[in-house]
């Protein structure tokens, strides 16, 4: 669920010594990871009027016009996170056919539950305003996302209020994508949910798995069995309620992978772990098919 964990995970060793205390690992890792063909569109575009309302947009290299479009949320336990330290995950996807979105979100202190939503169903506001303009389909959509992240997109892919709120139609979202998702984390018994999600009337109403209806998007829930940051119970959890109630999911347990690793498997130093993002981005792909 937290940046500070995956930032763990990629303090490479080459490149420590070179940065040091300059910046993090995470914001090391996105400099020098070698980066996907994509063509980057936009970079800090206004989807709100915050400082925390921007987004970044990346293009297939090859782009033949209404491409599919994934947006990607990152993770940070709600509390940090920038886009700016996954334009390598953008241009992934991007080299994978879909017009991808990346966007900040306001983070805690500044908001809790329910408004880093509201953000974020702001994007894919935008996401249907402009895509079209930008080479993509504002019709075929998915929503991808890491950790908090993957929180993120799996409660604005199962609760249709945020989206109609921001003046979306839900059905204009064909697939969801959740890596390494907190769905079912109840009680609070940590300080990140607690912070985050305390002062919510209804808890119930916080959790993704209380979210799953019948017409929901198809899903591609993945999950690493060496993960003890969310554990690997949440991903299978949501799965099984979203097959019971017809929704068609593949649901991907990778032997070995922790936490970071799921999301780190879309950048190419890290691919060849795992068939990852090769796996999620075809069920994308026929999702929006």
């Amino acid at each position: 669920m937290t940046e500070r964990s995956m930032t763990r995970r990629v303090g490479l060793t080459a490149l420590a010594g070179s940065f040091a205390a300059a910046c993090s690992p995470l914001s090391m890792f996105a400099t020098l990871t070698p980066k996907d063909a994509a063509r980057v569109s936009l970079q800090g575009q206004a989807y709100g009027p915050g400082p925390r309302q921007r987004l970044d947009v990346f293009a297939p290299p090859e782009a033949a016009g209404s491409e599919p479009v994934a947006v990607f949320f990152y993770g940070g336990s709600w509390d940090s996170g920038r886009r700016g330290d996954y334009a390598w995950a953008g241009r992934a996807l991007a080299a994978q056919g879909f017009l991808t979105v990346v966007p900040d979100y306001r983070l805690f202190p500044q908001v809790r539950f329910p408004d880093f939503l509201e953000d974020c169903a702001a994007s894919v506001r935008w996401v249907t305003d402009h895509a079209a303009a930008l080479g993509g389909d504002p019709r075929r959509i998915v929503l991808i996302g890491h950790s908090a992240g993957a929180y993120n997109a799996a409660m604005l892919a199962l609760d249709p209020t945020y989206l109609k709120a921001a003046g979306v139609d839900p059905g204009v979202v064909r697939g969801l994508g959740g890596l390494s998702g907190p769905y079912d984390f109840l009680p609070l018994d940590g300080p990140i949910t607690r912070q985050t999600f305390g002062e919510a009337p209804d808890l119930l109403a916080t959790q993704p798995i209380r979210k799953v209806r019948a017409d929901a998007p198809p899903a591609f829930l993945a999950t690493g069995d060496a993960d003890t940051t969310v554990r690997p119970r949440n991903t299978r959890k949501l799965a099984a309620a979203l097959r019971e109630a017809g929704v068609r999911v593949d649901e991907r347990h990778y032997a070995g992978l922790n936490h970071a690793d799921t999301v780190l498997a879309l950048s190419r130093p890290f691919r060849g772990k795992t068939p990852l993002l090769a796996e999620m981005t075809a069920f994308l792909k026929a999702a929006v098919a």
